[in-house]
């Protein structure tokens, strides 16, 4: 399997992953975003810090790797903050579409930071997958003016800013796990304190929903880190947009959400933009 290959199938499983973890954080009912983000992030710094020891690899930056690691961090962190505020308080397709403005994001940091210029047909392409998600976000597009709306669309810049830190540390030799690994930790240390002074009490459902949370969030988490080390942005990002098409399919088997005909339309438009870039990318390979 090429590098790009392997980019998107790993982005394609993060998808997966992240729409469960979306799905259980709605599940747990009324507590703090925040709250909620702790047992997320606690759960990947566990599986990380295992998989650190099992590996032999070493928990160390390297030499001027850990300012990248902290804005990886920073804006990783406010991106779940804005995120988890946004599940709660819009529809799910709503704040999911929210967040896949990330790679919007990340295509146009990669271009400053990274020197990654993309292609006029995979701009088309992107933008086509946009369009897609706007049918898909139609039923609920005037929340987009809210108050949680704007949280979602700053999780979405958060999220597209870390990943793009997420390809400057793999371009310069640091190891997927250790990167999950200090942002999980610079998370859990960001909402302690909030959690100590403003906790809620969770009934034991509600820790059970927060904990396939955090273990769907892991499984994300270390996908995504591996499809950003294997492949640009500008290559693998529109394959993100999967992530909406898991999203619908637990709105109608668990929430009663039912997608009508010009949803259905989006979803043809994403897999059809999807689809094209990658026979585009196979033909001149």
């Amino acid at each position: 399997m090429s590098e790009k290959n392997k980019g998107i199938f790993y982005i394609i499983l993060a998808a997966l992953c992240f729409s469960l973890m979306s799905l259980f954080v709605r599940l747990s009912g009324d507590i703090p975003a925040i709250q909620k983000s702790l047992f997320r992030n606690l759960v990947a710094l566990i599986f990380a810090a295992v998989i650190l020891r099992k590996e032999k690899i070493p928990f160390r930056a390297g030499k001027g790797n850990t300012k990248y690691l902290i804005l990886r961090s920073f804006f990783g962190t406010l991106g779940i903050f804005c995120n988890f505020y946004a599940i709660d308080h819009l529809a799910l397709s709503d704040a999911n579409m929210l967040n896949k403005l990330s790679p919007f994001f990340a295509i146009i940091l990669s271009y400053f930071l990274l020197k990654e210029k993309a292609a006029f047909y995979q701009v088309i392409c992107v933008i086509t997958a946009f369009i897609g998600t706007l049918f898909i976000l139609r039923p609920g597009f005037d929340s987009m003016i809210t108050f949680p709306a704007l949280i979602g669309l700053l999780g979405g810049l958060g999220a597209g800013t870390a990943y793009t830190m997420v390809r400057v540390l793999s371009g310069r030799g640091v190891k997927g796990p250790f990167i999950v690994f200090f942002f999980s930790a610079f998370s859990c240390c960001a909402a302690l304190p909030f959690c100590i002074l403003n906790y809620t009490p969770m009934e034991p459902w509600q820790l059970g929903f927060l904990l396939l949370a955090g273990l769907a969030a892991s499984g994300g988490q270390f996908s995504i880190t591996a499809a950003y080390s294997h492949a640009p942005a500008k290559e693998i990002s529109v394959y993100d947009y999967t992530q909406i098409i898991f999203s619908s399919l637990w709105g109608i088997l668990f929430l009663g959400e039912f997608p009508d005909w010009i949803s259905i339309t989006g979803y043809v438009i994403i897999f059809g933009a999807s689809l094209a870039m990658f026979l585009k990318k196979q033909r001149e390979a």
